[in-house]
């Protein structure tokens, strides 16, 4: 039965990591609205402080949901993370204030954080031998399609319906997506094969084992790359708006943003199937940090909207073949917490990110600095993963 449901593996995986990505995007694009209709009395640094709250959350859940995942199963886990985010979303809509809305983002994020754990390692263990990294690069897909959706959405609903009925419509996709995960999603076949025996510490083996060094450099690199997601993706429609650009045309430049992850996944994993995830992740972050200099500059007409594309492009991809090189070096027994750990650990940088966007609106220096900082960021980035090596310790598939 496992194996005839197999071909549901990758389009419910897919779905659920799309609304993900309308999570990723939600905020930013209502942020803005609320700021300028004085909703609450938001101020920058609030917005980013109801930002950052929802994404400890995020963090929490992608921990502890990513170690439960290979305790109790991919199956089991998927089911509880959707339908418990999706609900949470809906209420987000019916908030009365700053605190209710916050602390409804933070439960929210529990359930959104243990979604890409599962995802991923779903993705792998059904994956052809040596097709992971693509596997987990088209999986990601969904997360910006759900991201360029909503930026859609946004531009659309708000002005019609105002900004709680974004989240009325992030949820209601759980009305179909989480009976056909309940009806066909398989479970997986390493979970299954491992259960009978005896299992070795999950936790424990991100750190011995020659794992050490490995799992140390992908938390540094997933805090570079998360750091950038969450940064650009709460605050690029505010930085541009700094800049001297109208409201439709900064959201346009997120929609670009977006549209530029979805390409950059598609050509970052054929190159990490060709060369390699480390080489590939490696210059995905290098050519990030080059693109989001050249944002510093004020480009003319079409170029800025070129330069956001191109920045989309790596920016994005770079942290899924974190995720892909994760998921390719530790054993399918570790795998869900390997992933989980690396995703929570960086959501310190998804955290950052959006408060030192604040802080740099609320300076006044958001334009160029913001760009300076994420460019020294993506460097980082693409020195620490470089800190594996090409002699890790290889998992068992």
């Amino acid at each position: 039965m496992t194996r005839e449901r197999a071909g549901w593996v990758a389009p419910l995986a897919w779905s659920s990591v799309a609304l993900e990505g309308f999570d990723l995007v939600v905020l930013g694009v209502v942020l803005s609205p609320m700021l300028r209709d004085g909703v609450w009395g938001l101020t920058p640094n609030a917005g980013a402080l109801i930002s950052s709250v929802g994404l400890v959350g995020v963090m929490v859940g992608a921990i502890a949901i990513g170690t439960v995942t290979d305790i109790i199963g991919r199956r089991r886990t998927m089911l509880i993370t959707v339908t418990g985010f999706s609900v949470l979303t809906l209420l987000c809509a019916l908030a009365p204030d700053p605190w209710t809305f916050g602390a409804l983002r933070f439960l929210a994020g529990l359930g959104l954080g243990g979604v890409l754990p599962v995802a991923i390692a779903l993705v792998n263990e059904y994956a052809k031998v040596g097709k992971g990294g693509g596997a987990t690069t088209v999986l990601m897909t969904g997360y910006h399609v759900g991201a360029v959706i909503t930026a859609l959405l946004g531009i659309i609903v708000i002005p019609a319906l105002g900004w709680r009925a974004m989240f009325v419509i992030g949820a209601l996709p759980a009305l179909v997506l989480v009976p056909l995960i309940f009806r066909y999603l398989p479970e997986s076949a390493s979970f299954l094969q491992e259960k009978p025996r005896e299992r070795h510490n999950p936790v424990a083996i991100l750190f011995g084992g020659g794992y050490l060094r490995a799992t140390i450099a992908f938390w540094v690199t997933s805090f570079m790359g998360l750091l950038l997601v969450y940064g650009l993706n709460t605050w690029l429609p505010e930085i541009m708006r700094s800049a001297g650009y109208e409201l439709g045309a900064a959201l346009a430049l997120l929609l670009v943003l977006n549209v530029g992850a979805i390409l950059g996944l598609l050509v970052a994993g054929q190159v990490a199937n060709r060369i390699g995830v480390r080489p590939a992740v490696i210059a995905w972050f290098a050519a990030a940090a080059l693109f989001l200099a050249v944002l510093s500059i004020r480009l003319p007409g079409i170029g800025v909207y070129i330069g956001v594309l191109l920045a989309g492009v790596f920016v994005f991809s770079a942290q899924v073949l974190v995720y892909a090189y994760v998921s390719q070096l530790y054993p399918a027994t570790a795998r869900g917490t390997a992933i989980g750990a690396a995703s929570g650990v960086g959501r310190f940088g998804a955290i950052s990110g959006p408060l030192i966007g604040g802080a740099l609106l609320t300076a006044g220096i958001a334009y160029p600095w913001g760009f300076y900082v994420f460019a020294v960021v993506a460097a980082i980035g693409a020195v620490s993963v470089a800190t594996v090596g090409v002699s890790a310790t290889k998992g068992a598939a």
